[in-house]
C-alpha cells in the first residue's frame, strides 16, 4: 500500500501548511506595501518637507520598523492563541478603562497642563493590569478570552483522540459504523507518522498491521457517519515528549477524550485526569449477558479438559464450555446455562447440554 497516497489525502482534507505558508506570506508583504505608503505620506507632510533629508529618514524608518515588525514575526512562528487573546483583551480592557477614567476627572483636570500625562499614565497602568490580570488567570475567565473556540473547532460535546492502538485493533472503525458515536474523531498528525512507521516495518506481522490500520483509518475518513479530523498543530508543550504523553498533552488542551486500547497509555491518561475510552472495555460492556437457566445454542469446536466437556465459542470470542459436549465435536447443539465466571482473560459460560444437533 503506498502510504504517501493516503498522507496526501489526508493534507487534501485539512488545512495544507503549504496555503497557510502563502497567505502569511502574502499578508506580509501587502503590510510591508502599506506601510510604504504610510511613510510617504509622512515624507510629503509640508511641516517635514521642509527639513533637508527628514522626508527621506522619515520613510526609511518606517520601512524599518515595518521590516522589525515582520522579523519579530518570523522569529516566534508558532504562537500560543491564548497569549495573544489576553494581550489584545487586555489592552482593548485597559484602553476602555483609562478612556472612561479620564472623562470621570476631565472637569478636575481642565486646566490642568499635566492632563495629558495623567490620561498616559492611566493608560500604561490599566493596559499592564488587564494583561497581568488575565494570562494568570485564563483558565478561568473563558467567557472573557475564548480562545478555546479559537484553538479548536470541533463538534461534539468532547472530541475522541485516536492513538495508534485504537486504530490497529479494527473495532472502532465497526463502532462507528453503528452512529453511536456523535463526537467528532481526532487523528493527530504524529499518530499517522507513527503509523506509517509501523506500516513500512521490516517486521512482517508489523506491517501487516500498520497497513491495516491505514486502510481502517481511510474508511473513517471516507464515512458519511463520522466527522473526522486530522489535527496538524504541534503545541510547544510537545517538544521532547514520547507519541503517549503527547496524547495525553493533546486530550487536556482540546478537553476531550482519549480512545486507546493500550493498558499503559489508559493507566497514563488516567493519572493526568484525562478520560479515556478503553476499547477492550467496551467490547467486555457489550457482550450479551447469559443468567443460569437460560439457553442458546453454540458449535462444539474441540474436547474439554473435563471428562466429558466440550468447548465452543460466541460470536464475540466468549468460551463456552458444554458438559455432555465431548461426543458432539463439530455439532451445534442447544445448551443451558449454568454458571459464568469472568477472569482477566475474558469472560467464561459453563452450559449442560440440552438438545440435538442444529442442521444448517
Amino acid at each position: 500500500m503506498d502510504t504517501s497516497r493516503l498522507d496526501a489525502s489526508f493534507d487534501k482534507s485539512s488545512k495544507t501548511p503549504f496555503f497557510d505558508a502563502l497567505a502569511i506570506l502574502f499578508l506580509r508583504l501587502l503590510f510591508i506595501t502599506v506601510a510604504g505608503g504610510v511613510g510617504a505620506i509622512w515624507a510629503r507632510s509640508p511641516d517635514l518637507s521642509s527639513v533637508n533629508g527628514m522626508p527621506y529618514m522619515i520613510f526609511c524608518g518606517v520601512l524599518l520598523a515595518a521590516f522589525g515588525v515582520v522579523a519579530v514575526d518570523m522569529l516566534f512562528p508558532r504562537k500560543r492563541i491564548e497569549i495573544i487573546s489576553a494581550v489584545y483583551f487586555g489592552l482593548l480592557v485597559g484602553v476602555l478603562l483609562s478612556y472612561l477614567l479620564s472623562i470621570a476627572m476631565d472637569p478636575l483636570l481642565e486646566n490642568n497642563r499635566f492632563k495629558s500625562y495623567y490620561s498616559l499614565t492611566t493608560m500604561t497602568f490599566f493596559c499592564y493590569a488587564c494583561i497581568s490580570l488575565l494570562l494568570q488567570t485564563k483558565d478561568d475567565f473563558r467567557f472573557v478570552i475564548p480562545y478555546v473556540e479559537f484553538s479548536r473547532d470541533l463538534k461534539g460535546i468532547k472530541p475522541l483522540i485516536l492513538d495508534t492502538s485504537s486504530i490497529i485493533d479494527g473495532r472502532l472503525a465497526e463502532l462507528a459504523e453503528t452512529s453511536i458515536l456523535d463526537s467528532q474523531l481526532v487523528m493527530p498528525r504524529f499518530v499517522l507518522l507513527e503509523l506509517q512507521t509501523i506500516a513500512d516495518s521490516s517486521d512482517k506481522l508489523r506491517r501487516v498491521r500498520g497497513r491495516r490500520g491505514l486502510d481502517i483509518l481511510n474508511r473513517l475518513r471516507t464515512s458519511d457517519k463520522m466527522d473526522f479530523m486530522m489535527y496538524d498543530r504541534e503545541l510547544p508543550e510537545f517538544a521532547g515528549q514520547p507519541v503517549d504523553m503527547k496524547l495525553v498533552l493533546l486530550a487536556k488542551h482540546l478537553d476531550g477524550k482519549l480512545v486507546t486500547g493500550d493498558f499503559n497509555l489508559n493507566k497514563v491518561a488516567k493519572l493526568h485526569n484525562v478520560e479515556v475510552i478503553d476499547l477492550n472495555q467496551v467490547a467486555s460492556a457489550l457482550r450479551p449477558q447469559f443468567l443460569p437457566g437460560e439457553g442458546f445454542q453454540v458449535r462444539v469446536i474441540k474436547t474439554g479438559e473435563g471428562q466429558d466437556q466440550g468447548i465452543g465459542f460466541l460470536d464475540d470470542g466468549t468460551m463456552v464450555v458444554v458438559e455432555g459436549g465431548r461426543e458432539r465435536v463439530n455439532q451445534t447443539i442447544g445448551v443451558v446455562v449454568t454458571s459464568t465466571l469472568q477472569t482477566q482473560a475474558g469472560r467464561m459460560i459453563f452450559t449442560k447440554y440440552d438438545g440435538p444437533e442444529v442442521k444448517a
